[in-house]
């Protein structure tokens, strides 16, 4: 018999079903703690920044401080990952972090914080975060059974985007009267909090680091594979342009707050969150995909709207709309993201999977700061809106491209997962 009750809480419970699984369960716990301390840095040290010098060009200068570490760590970090105890290279990172947000902490409310401070912290928070994503990404497959695979990776992205309206949420009443040094005490609570809950994992799990190689081919494993192989190698490229394009604009939202809104930090940090939940929904809206053609068809989808959504938010007449377009542009990229990471972690072995995450941070982290500063140093001569239009035009360019590659053109048309499980 029909029972609406029952049918709501089957639904429901299909949302989180990798959750039941106790050491995925605190890993995802653990990101919810570091992602909204990270995004609530990004916010609370970019406001700082521009509070400071009025110059988009010094917020890009930060951001790629920031950024930079996932191209020059992340090939060592994934090292890594594949040769110790992924759980305990994790838990040092999040302590690295807190000790970071620390000190930052300390010198703002000392009121003798400089620029140059925060372009030092920075490049210590991202070496930090360089090393965090390959070993969590390459701790996760471990956690939960293949077939809960997909519902892991969304459920673990839902944390890092959602983590967007999480962090400067809590921020947001901090800001005005208390300050960036409040939201930098916050930062460290939270990865205090992230540390207790990846500590409290059982699981151990490391990849296979062959000695005899040595360092330089041990290292060279990860980007071998990627380039060697016929469907990760073109997404990759696919991928690295979705993130310069349009997922690289933490250097513009200050500035467009202030000169277009007139909303200073609180509309920084109002885009910020509205990005988030638009993230949130997207990737949680996931987890109930069951049909493979589908998931090919979102990736698609997904991108088209990732170009126009920076568009509409260049075009936007009043602060409503706009956070309208950050919600947009949020659970686009989130859904991309979310699809690009499910296909690469279906096919890696384990093995030498730290070093293919670390690979695809590194692309991506690296054409991300390269693209930031660029964004923070175009934003003052010729405006944000401007690059919000031209690169959102130019990724959708790309997307009519792509489709000369038959293997990503059957990833749109037959599945991502079928596609990956196929190769």
């Amino acid at each position: 018999m029909f029972n609406p009750a029952e049918n709501r809480r089957a639904a429901g419970t299909q949302f989180f079903t990798s959750l039941q699984h106790r050491d995925y369960r605190w890993l995802w716990f653990a990101n919810i703690s570091a992602g909204s301390a990270h995004w609530a840095l990004i916010v609370a040290r970019g406001w700082l920044v521009y509070d400071l010098t009025d110059s988009s060009t010094l917020v890009g200068i930060v951001t790629f401080a920031a950024m930079i570490p996932n191209f020059l760590i992340s090939p060592f970090a994934g090292l890594l990952a594949d040769r110790v105890d992924r759980r305990r290279l994790l838990a040092w990172t999040f302590g690295l972090n807190a000790a970071h947000n620390l000190l930052l902490a300390a010198i703002t409310i000392a009121g003798l914080i400089e620029v140059w401070h925060l372009v030092v912290l920075s490049l210590i928070n991202g070496s930090a975060r360089a090393a965090q994503m390959p070993a969590s990404g390459s701790l996760l497959p471990n956690l939960v059974p293949q077939r809960h695979l997909l519902n892991a990776i969304a459920l673990s992205s839902a944390t890092i985007h959602g983590t967007r309206l999480l962090g400067p949420l809590l921020i947001a009443p901090l800001l005005i009267p208390v300050g960036p040094g409040g939201a930098f005490v916050l930062c460290t609570v939270l990865y205090c909090l992230g540390l207790v809950q990846v500590s409290l994992i059982r699981m151990t799990s490391t990849g296979i680091v062959e000695s005899e190689k040595g360092i330089l081919k041990n290292l060279l494993a990860g980007l071998s594979y990627v380039y060697h192989h016929h469907l990760l190698l073109p997404l990759m490229v696919l991928i690295v342009a979705h993130c310069a394009l349009t997922m690289s604009f933490e250097s513009l939202l200050p500035s467009l707050a202030r000169e277009k809104f007139e909303a200073d930090g609180a509309g920084f940090s109002y885009m910020m969150m509205a990005v988030g939940a638009g993230a949130l929904v997207g990737v949680m809206s996931l987890t109930k995909v069951q049909t493979d053609n589908v998931r090919g068809r979102l990736l698609l989808v997904a991108g088209i709207i990732s170009g126009v959504a920076p568009i509409a938010l260049a075009v936007s007449p009043n602060l409503p709309l706009a956070l309208l377009a950050a919600a947009a542009m949020g659970a686009s990229q989130g859904i991309y993201m979310t699809l690009f990471t499910t296909i690469v972690q279906s096919i890696v072995p384990d093995g030498i999977r730290g070093r293919v995450t670390s690979i695809s941070n590194l692309h991506i982290g690296g054409f991300m700061a390269g693209t930031n500063l660029l964004n923070g140093s175009l934003a003052d001569i010729v405006g944000v809106q401007t690059i919000l239009v031209v690169t959102g035009v130019a990724f959708l360019v790309i997307i009519p491209v792509s489709f000369a590659n038959l293997h990503v053109r059957r990833v749109y048309f037959v599945g991502a997962t079928s596609m990956a499980t196929a190769s």
